[in-house]
């Protein structure tokens, strides 16, 4: 029978959790263990970082625990995130910026009807990161974030102003989705046919 290693599981949880965190409950669903087992097993890895001086802890932060790094390592992780070899996007930081910087100012609805997929962590990264900010709330029912391009994101792709952005070959886009509509339905109606 193997043995399981609760705190290689736990770790490797927390870590694809990310800033969400897990709760205990989630935590006992999981590991499909009682609250006071998966209690231990949070103790038992809290203190093997302490022990081995790791830099990394478990917090406990609004009813979640999560991984976060320790206070005495802040200066080089400032000096990390102010590297310029650091700065690189992801695709979908990538996109929601692009729509950002086209549209604003623009809410996170508005971002996600685009993109067809949620902006939440895409957003946090460009806010984190000072490319975007919120620059006012929208009128109407819940008065949701209205997002716009900051300095820094000027800074970060060398534009003097907003108007030095490339245009957007709006013809071509159009044309492009309808050839892609139309390839669609061709595909469609000869599976049907056939």
């Amino acid at each position: 029978m193997d043995i399981i290693n609760w705190s290689s599981i736990l770790e490797s949880l927390l870590f694809a959790a990310g800033d969400e965190g897990l709760s205990l409950k989630q935590l006992v669903e999981v590991l499909e263990v009682d609250e006071l087992k998966a209690s231990e097993i949070i103790e038992d890895v809290k203190h093997e970082y302490e022990q081995n001086n790791r830099g990394i802890m478990i917090v406990q932060l609004a009813g979640t625990y999560q991984l976060a790094t320790k206070k005495e390592n802040a200066a080089y992780l400032k000096k990390l995130v102010d590297s310029p070899h650091t700065t690189t996007l992801s695709q979908a930081a990538l996109e929601t910026l692009a729509i950002i910087a086209y549209k604003q100012p623009i809410t996170r609805a508005e971002i996600e009807e685009i993109r067809g997929v949620k902006t939440e962590r895409p957003l946090h990264t460009l806010s984190a990161k000072v490319l975007i900010k919120e620059v006012g709330r929208a009128e109407g029912t819940g008065r949701a974030y209205l997002y716009g391009t900051t300095k820094e994101f000027l800074d970060y792709f060398g534009l003097k102003s907003l108007e030095e952005l490339p245009q957007l070959p709006e013809k071509v886009a159009d044309e492009f989705i309808q050839e892609e509509a139309d390839l669609f339905f061709e595909k469609f109606q000869e599976t049907i046919n056939s």
